[in-house]
């Protein structure tokens, strides 16, 4: 009985066109709506907490799994061998043994191909001007871990410091974009054939047509595991080779 009046008199409402009844109604219309935006809202909310909880439990054990394989290591890989049939020892660990040390070559060059970069990069910006060239470049260089995303990520970065620190010039733009481009054909054509490619024992062309396909086949993860997978494939060809070649088909004369 008042606040009909109320909002009559408030909203200058013509008499009989809000009723108590019909006021209820769109009330509790209202009411529903918000109660099911609000449960929605809290189970997206209550499944992002439960995704980070689970994120970070997963970074944690991190550190303690490393560790524990770390130190049993030896007697995990010697167990394994004792599982094996003992015609198939010999082998299989030659090979194992081969691609434990060819995948330990990858990552060292992969870490000189992101230091090498980190400084193409930083001394680049350096002649550019800009003021937070070092870190930016080392930025660069260690996001280059990963395939394209130190080109990504130092050129978004380099290029955001230059706007705002020559107060949107173009000309330096122009510079940043042009020492990311050097140093990624740098990267591309001379330090990952050279760097990674020479100590996995892959040839400069076969790591590029290796980078290649694994684009052409998975994208993003077949380029970012190409080189390695490369280089355990080829581990493998160079047993089969090895096999055949000691193999009575080789030897064979008979036509």
């Amino acid at each position: 009985n008042v606040l009909v009046p109320y909002l009559q008199n408030t909203f200058d409402l013509p008499e009989g066109t809000l009723t108590i009844e019909e006021l209820k109604g769109r009330i509790k219309d209202n009411w529903k709506g918000a109660s099911n935006i609000v449960a929605a809202l809290w189970g997206r909310i209550s499944g992002s907490g439960l995704a980070i909880i689970a994120g970070l439990a997963n970074f944690l054990l991190i550190p303690v799994v490393t560790f524990y394989l770390l130190r049993d290591w030896d007697i995990l890989i010697a167990r394994i061998r004792e599982l094996l049939p003992r015609a198939w020892e010999t082998t299989v660990t030659d090979i194992s043994t081969e691609c434990h040390e060819i995948l330990g070559a990858f990552i060292r060059g992969q870490l000189m191909v992101m230091l090498a970069l980190g400084v193409i990069y930083s001394i680049g910006l350096g002649f550019v001007g800009l003021n937070l060239a070092l870190l930016l470049g080392l930025l660069a260089g260690t996001a280059s871990i990963v395939p394209y995303l130190g080109f990504i990520v130092g050129i978004v970065a380099a290029g955001c410091a230059a706007y705002f620190q020559f107060g949107g010039e173009w000309l330096p733009l122009v510079y940043v974009a042009l020492v990311f481009g050097v140093g990624q054909v740098l990267e591309s054509v001379l330090l990952t054939p050279l760097l990674v490619g020479d100590k996995i024992g892959l040839h400069p062309v076969a790591v590029i047509f290796a980078i290649m396909a694994g684009g052409q086949l998975a994208g993003f993860t077949g380029v970012l595991l190409a080189l390695p997978v490369a280089a355990v494939m080829m581990v493998w060809l160079r047993h089969v080779h090895k096999r055949y070649k000691e193999s009575d088909l080789y030897h064979s004369t008979e036509g």
